[in-house]
């Protein structure tokens, strides 16, 4: 094990969240420290998750057997120890090594929370762990190209994924933040849920180039097949795909647009704009992936990390006002290239 398992719970689980995040992290520090820490564990505990999700050296049935004890051990039932022992020495990545080799400190902090917050993060990671394990069985098959069957499958999968830590952002925020927003609880959720949806979309349509290639299709079978098109297929005619892809687009600006409803109602700046930047970078995303075209689905496309460093800095220096918000949402929307 790493030396940095020395070191306190805490520092371990910022240093940890530090390196295998690329922007979350960010969104994580401006939040007041009540907040911080529930989402901060929450999000290092998906995050291994997905690891072991994505172990390919390790047959499927084994990495759905192991999430299957990850989610356990989340709720307080199993041990973590054959856990850190066979997947940490998989790990290429010495951050991802290092969060699987910390796992069982992650837990013990989880121990420590109060019980509401526990509950809560116990909740979302059961959804999200779930989501994976679906993963694992929809694309089990090494070298042949699935889709999800229909719509309301893709649906299932956003929510699972993502479309609950809206949920479980919005009950933190309602529990710890005095007149925390301008909307009732229940409209919040239900923005969050969106908001969540939507950035997991950004997610599906900037990876698709990649997923495709192992395997992975998101994009819904039934729609493929009302354009006559196969999973297989879709990387050969492009064109006949872009209808599917843009609908999805749109989909996933609706999420977006949902995400600035909810930041419009935070009271608390600080909470409005950590809450802000995943849909400013979301944003800016789909911009670029509409500007690429066909060839989105032939290349990486990514928000720079100068513009990512940008956007910190304007949130920060405007405090997150919800005019400087609107504003930079809507000028990155439209940005192109």
């Amino acid at each position: 094990m790493t030396g940095r398992t020395n070191a306190s719970p805490r520092k371990l689980r910022r240093s940890i969240l530090r390196s295998v995040s690329r922007s979350f992290y960010v969104s994580i520090r401006l939040l007041p420290r009540r907040l911080r820490e529930p989402v901060g564990l929450g999000y290092l505990l998906a995050r291994a998750a997905d690891t072991l999700a994505d172990t390919t050296e390790i047959p499927a049935a084994l990495r759905k057997e192991t999430l299957r004890t990850l989610a356990s051990a989340i709720q307080g039932n199993a041990s973590l120890d054959p856990i850190v022992q066979s997947f940490a020495p998989l790990q290429k990545n010495e951050a991802e090594r290092t969060l699987i080799e910390s796992l069982p400190q992650c837990l013990e902090g989880l121990d420590r929370f109060n019980a509401a917050d526990r509950g809560d993060i116990r909740a979302v990671l059961a959804k999200i762990t779930q989501a994976q394990a679906m993963d694992i069985e929809r694309f089990s098959e090494i070298g042949q190209l699935r889709a999800l069957a229909t719509t309301a499958d893709l649906w299932d999968y956003t929510y699972l994924i993502a479309g609950c830590v809206g949920e479980f952002w919005t009950h933190l925020c309602f529990r710890y933040i005095a007149n925390f927003a301008d909307k009732l609880e229940n409209e919040m959720l239900e923005l969050g849920k969106q908001y969540g949806n939507g950035l997991q979309l950004v997610n599906i349509l900037r990876d698709a180039h990649a997923d495709l290639r192992k395997g992975r299709c998101y994009f819904p079978q039934e729609e493929l097949q009302a354009v006559g098109l196969s999973p297989s297929e879709i990387l050969l005619n492009s064109t006949g795909f872009e209808p599917i892809y843009r609908r999805w687009l749109d989909e996933a600006e609706r999420g977006l647009d949902s995400g600035m409803k909810y930041v419009r109602a935070i009271n608390h700046f600080r909470v409005r704009g950590a809450t802000a930047l995943p849909a400013l970078i979301g944003a800016r995303t789909v911009a670029l992936l509409r500007a690429a075209g066909r060839t989105a689905l032939e290349r990486k496309i990514k928000v720079p990390r100068k513009e990512i460093r940008g956007m910190i800095a304007s949130v920060a220096i405007t405090l997150a006002k919800r005019d400087t918000l609107d504003e930079m949402f809507r000028r990155f929307s439209e940005k192109e290239g």
